[in-house]
């Protein structure tokens, strides 16, 4: 298994391998019930509230049906398969770090296959990861379309989550959508749309560079500039200042398949679920709220 930050843990996922069927179109990604809200949480927004327990009670207290992991939480899969089972809860995705795809890549697919997630998410590229130009980022595409491919013959997608560095240009395009170029049709987008305001692009028109590979958004918001500093600068969705008459319906055109919340340092992370829900069911459309 591995631990909360995602190194292993020796004696832990070995016991856990499955057979995995190979399949020669890629999978279909995971999808919310059609009589429930597609709404998760990222799991990262409560990493200060409690236990790991606590933390799903409050999901679940929320009304939210759905979460988004860090990695395994901490756990092995039994332990965590039983409490999202207790909760009632369904995993709409696991963000796993790049080290452990590239190096442990049968660990990730038999923990990810025994909770019977069937969608990993890249989080972030520490800095010295970066590509410094076009042709760094291509051959980091190509690589990540490489472990797409093998995620799909175990039944999983791959996605990848953005940050505002992706959002840097060359020749008029961002580093992200040279990567998904380079990646091909096996990589979906997870669009953190606060961050893509932050690094300079707008969410709306963004969107429609990842029309049918648009598997989620992080439905978080910006603070006005200057403000809510100690929570970096983020703010409760529909608090801040993303124009979310515009977003909501560009990622419901480009076919996004769940609204993830999430807040990088909130005081109230009850709040950012509870809210931020609310705000959703208030102006999805009434086919997704019913």
């Amino acid at each position: 298994m591995f631990d909360a930050k995602g190194s292993i843990v020796t004696g832990g996922l070995s016991a856990l391998m499955v057979a995995c069927a190979v399949v020669a179109t890629p999978v279909a990604a995971a999808e919310p019930s059609h009589n429930v809200l597609p709404v998760a949480v990222q799991m990262y927004t409560l990493r200060d509230f409690g236990t790991i327990e606590e933390q799903f009670a409050a999901v679940e207290r929320a009304g939210i049906p759905a979460v988004e992991l860090v990695n395994d939480q901490g756990l092995s899969a039994d332990a965590l398969e039983e409490l999202l089972e207790r909760f009632n809860l369904d995993v709409a995705s696991s963000h796993v770090p790049l080290d452990l795809l590239r190096h442990h890549f049968d660990d990730v697919v038999a923990f990810q296959t025994a909770i019977g997630n069937d969608t990993v998410v890249i989080p972030y590229l520490d800095e010295e990861l970066r590509p410094d130009d076009a042709e760094g980022w291509r051959a980091f595409g190509e690589e990540v379309g490489a472990i797409g491919r093998r995620l799909a013959a175990a039944d999983i997608r791959l996605a990848y989550h953005n940050h505002d560095f992706e959002m840097q240009t060359f020749d008029g395009r961002t580093a992200l959508e040279i990567l998904f170029e380079a990646a091909g049709p096996e990589l979906m987008a997870e669009i953190d749309l606060a961050w893509v305001q932050r690094g300079g692009q707008d969410p709306a028109e963004y969107l429609a560079h990842f029309d049918d590979r648009l598997f989620a958004v992080h439905a978080k918001d910006n603070a006005p500039e200057g403000t809510a500093e100690d929570q970096r600068g983020f703010a409760i969705l529909g608090q801040g200042v993303l124009d979310w008459d515009a977003i909501l319906p560009a990622a419901q055109a480009d076919g996004v398949q769940w609204y993830i919340l999430e807040h990088d340092l909130p005081h109230d992370a009850e709040a950012v679920m509870v809210e931020g829900k609310r705000f959703l069911s208030q102006r999805l459309p009434t086919q997704l709220a019913n």
